[in-house]
């Protein structure tokens, strides 16, 4: 006869408690959970528009997706309520942003 192995470390599922959330609880709870860096991004829309500001293509709700939010002093954490330092740049726009940045720094330090 074998013995089954059922082990011993705590399952990761939590247990059901028998009640059940409505839809309404579960939104709810989700909003409650919003990370900040979405909150600043859908500020951010709100404040400048679904534009970018480097190219001027205009974008609508369903491709906003592809509007990202450059912080214009370089600091993610720094995000003043008047968006003075956010500028909504569609994602080619920011990753040629980043990159000059990183280019500049390569050329004006050579390697010795």
């Amino acid at each position: 006869m074998t013995m089954s192995y059922r082990g011993r470390h705590k399952s990761r599922w939590p247990k059901k408690t028998g009640k059940s959330k409505t839809v309404e609880e579960f939104v709810a709870g989700l909003r409650q959970n919003i990370s900040p860096a979405k909150t600043y991004r859908e500020r951010s829309l709100n404040i400048h528009g679904l534009i970018c500001a480097k190219c001027g293509r205009e974008f609508d709700h369903k491709d906003s997706h592809l509007l990202t939010v450059h912080h214009k002093d370089g600091n993610s954490r720094n995000n003043p309520a008047d968006g003075s330092n956010w500028e909504n740049l569609c994602v080619y726009c920011h990753e040629d942003e980043h990159s000059r940045e990183l280019l500049g720094d390569y050329l004006n330090n050579p390697k010795k």
